[in-house]
């Protein structure tokens, strides 16, 4: 199965947050391919640190659920801590889109629920998946970043580099 994750931080060293959820990723899935890394601004609660995101595309065999308590697992490892929604944090996997599949549990809803408000979530989606549509309402994500009035989000770098732990970023 194809699975789009969104990964995010803001806590720390943000270039070694995000590689070492990668690397942890690589684990446990097949990473086929990383956007850039962009930096947003934080949504909801405003007062802390900007981000750093990028989203993954990777195969895995897991069903939802279970790649769901993986991911928790990696940022749990990872260092992140119990808190507020919205708050600081040093690592966030977000599992976007699990192929086309639709679900809604207490614990998981695909797609994501707010990936079409959500620019830092869109514009790397979109750079490895142009034609990506929302497997709900069938619409082209590049329309819904189109019409969109979103946070302010800027491309850093190709997030690739990440996946070599020899590669520095730019």
């Amino acid at each position: 199965m194809i699975v789009y994750l969104g990964l995010g931080t803001n806590l720390g060293d943000r270039e070694a947050n995000l590689r070492a959820a990668l690397a942890h990723l690589a684990r446990i899935l097949d990473i086929e391919a990383v956007s850039s890394v962009y930096h947003s601004e934080p949504v909801g609660y405003r007062e802390q640190p900007d981000y750093w995101n990028l989203v993954a595309r990777a195969r895995t065999t897991l069903e939802p659920e279970g790649l769901l308590g993986e991911l928790q697992r990696a940022e749990w490892q990872l260092g992140r801590q119990p808190s507020f929604p919205n708050a600081p944090r040093v690592i966030d996997i977000d599992l976007l889109l699990y192929d086309d599949r639709q679900l809604a549990t207490p614990a998981l809803e695909l797609p994501h629920p707010r990936m079409l408000e959500r620019a830092f979530v869109l514009r790397p989606l979109l750079e490895l998946d142009p034609d990506a549509r929302h497997p709900r309402t069938g619409e082209r994500l590049r329309d819904a970043l189109a019409r969109g009035s979103f946070e302010a989000t800027e491309r850093l770098f190709d997030g690739s580099v990440l996946l070599d732990p020899a590669r520095r970023v730019p």
